[in-house]
């Protein structure tokens, strides 16, 4: 499991977690069976995948029905640890620390992680 230290998500303002979860922005940390994970603001779990880089999301077409990406909500702003990536079709995506952030299509329920080791190419984001 990737691992990423989530101590600046966890010490953003009430403020900036209003706004974010007001755009549709990952704003809560989530007790599953992989540990502390981020999830959008229904406690949906999210997660990274080890072919994006930084700022670049790798995952359309058929990645993307299996993995939809995370996408923000027009006028949404980045804050923290929370940035935004733009898909090639225009659309902003949320991403943590620059990775792009991503639900999995497996995971019904919230706390769901069935989607952590996918393929070794897909972790949750954990507080860890």
């Amino acid at each position: 499991m990737k691992k990423f230290a989530l101590a600046g998500l966890m010490v953003l303002s009430l403020g900036s977690a209003a706004f974010a979860a007001a755009h549709g922005g990952p704003t809560m940390m989530m007790d599953t069976d992989a540990g502390s994970v981020l999830t959008d603001n229904q406690g949906m779990t999210l997660y990274i995948f080890d072919k994006d880089a930084p700022g670049v999301s790798n995952c359309y077409d058929a990645c993307a029905v299996n993995w939809p990406p995370f996408i923000a909500a027009d006028g949404a702003a980045a804050t923290g640890d929370l940035t935004l990536v733009e898909r090639t079709d225009g659309t902003m995506q949320w991403a943590y620390d620059g990775m792009p952030l991503y639900y999995w299509k497996n995971d019904m329920a919230p706390g769901d992680t069935t989607g952590d080791g996918v393929n070794d190419v897909w972790h949750v984001v954990t507080g860890e």
